[in-house]
């Protein structure tokens, strides 16, 4: 799989984690169309049992390819064109009942939206009779062609990282891109152009040490599992994987099989996981997976490039997350999350360094591809530039426009408020 890449410049030296072979600038914003009138609805997504929030919260507009997803306090930001004003949207989660709901229902701030837990005993009955896991595995793969989208498209998406030490964050980076969808059943590659991004690092925190990410939006593209099978999933590792069923489930009100995998040979960092299978056209819908790093020497040898003397380098956990969203009955990639933490060990200090890095993309619109003009007309990102530090977009408050983004959490809001204090000064 093309791993997530970082680097941790030193003073004088450099180490390279090598997560990935893919990296982004922030230097082209050549896809800037007008921006449409629309309506923002604000609000949060909660348990109705308890009111605790929902985090990943899925909201699509109905008859439309308009959405976005909660932030992990369950807040949400929707964005609808000003003449959709007889529209539905449908609130859905892992776990529990979707609900619809009028756009009137929605205000431009303080939407409550309660969902209530699936509490349904979901028996075998209940399923279409999968009597082996690996086996409906197997046809998952089998049916990509027919359960995914078979043209090319292009999705507006949102795209934000962070990377935090300790509990500090140290690095923020926001970007709506354009993405050239490749169709699921060939080999092409998706395109990505930026069209508004904005990043800041503070390196004071950094201590000798400053670390990025690179890959930007393409390391949580690369999560789409049907569409990079060669990854992860390969219909030619079938036999170097163990998959067990687990409790089944519901997604989107539709039956969902859960299946547990896990890499049988362990002498190298290896893949384990859940598979969220549609019970009734076995379409891989949600997938929630790790790479084991407990080896450290395996670890370090596999994502660090080089590193300083006297110190060590080493990845202690890599989780990922992919959904899926379906439209007339074909499926495409609709969000992706990576959780990376990482420490660095010198020889002469008491205490190690600790980072955390997030990144996740949400798809918040797409429509059918627009064809080789629009090559033409934009500046593609390429897969060998490193994204580099743009703070100027942090002074507009309405720098987004009308394109939808994921809500920043708290944390995250009082990084940009801090963000924006430090320019005023």
């Amino acid at each position: 799989m093309k791993r997530f890449d970082a680097i941790l410049k030193v003073k004088k030296q450099s180490i390279f984690f090598m997560l990935s072979m893919l990296f982004i600038s922030l230097h082209s914003f050549a896809f800037q169309p007008a921006d449409i009138e629309y309506v923002e609805y604000r609000g949060e997504v909660v348990n109705a049992s308890n009111g605790r929030s929902i985090a990943s919260a899925y909201l699509a507009l109905n008859n439309s390819n308009i959405s976005t997803i909660t932030n992990s306090d369950g807040e949400f930001s929707l964005k609808v064109p000003e003449d959709l004003t007889e529209a539905t949207v449908t609130t859905s989660v892992l776990g529990f009942q979707s609900k619809t709901l009028p756009l009137d229902y929605f205000k431009p701030e303080g939407t409550r939206i309660e969902l209530e837990e699936t509490v349904e005993e979901l028996t075998e009955v209940s399923l279409y009779k999968a009597t082996s896991a690996s086996l409906l595995v197997k046809e998952m793969l089998d049916k990509k062609d027919e359960n995914y989208l078979s043209d090319e498209s292009l999705m507006t998406s949102f795209y934000r990282e962070t990377i935090k030490k300790g509990w500090s964050n140290i690095s923020l980076s926001e970007a709506v891109v354009k993405i050239s969808k490749g169709p699921y059943n060939s080999s092409q590659k998706d395109l990505v152009s930026l069209y508004k991004a904005r990043k800041s690092t503070d390196y004071d925190k950094l201590d000798t040490i400053a670390l990025k990410l690179r890959g930007g939006p393409f390391n949580t593209l690369y999560l789409d599992m049907m569409k990079y099978t060669e990854y992860v999933l390969r219909p030619e590792m079938m036999d170097s994987y163990d998959f067990q069923f687990d409790d089944p489930t519901k997604i989107n009100d539709r039956y969902t099989y859960v299946v547990n995998f896990q890499e049988l040979d362990k002498s190298n960092p290896w893949y384990y996981g859940k598979l969220f299978i549609d019970a009734e056209t076995s379409t891989l819908v949600k997938a929630d997976y790790s790479l084991n790093v407990d080896n450290r020497d395996a670890a370090a040898a596999m994502f660090v490039k080089k590193k300083p003397n006297g110190s060590k380098v080493y990845p202690t956990e890599l989780n990922y997350q992919v959904d899926y969203a379906q439209n007339d009955g074909k499926w495409h990639y609709a969000y992706g999350k990576a959780q990376l933490e990482y420490v660095v060990n010198w020889k002469r200090k008491i205490f190690n360094s600790k980072y955390k890095i997030n990144s996740e993309m949400v798809v918040t619109d797409w429509q059918a591809y627009a064809g080789e003009d629009w090559k033409k007309t934009v500046d593609l990102i390429r897969p060998n530039i490193v994204m580099v530090d743009d703070v100027s977009g942090f002074y507009d408050s309405e720098f987004w426009g009308s394109n939808n983004i994921i809500e920043p959490e708290k944390s995250i809001q009082n990084a940009i408020d801090k963000i924006k204090r430090k320019m005023d000064k």
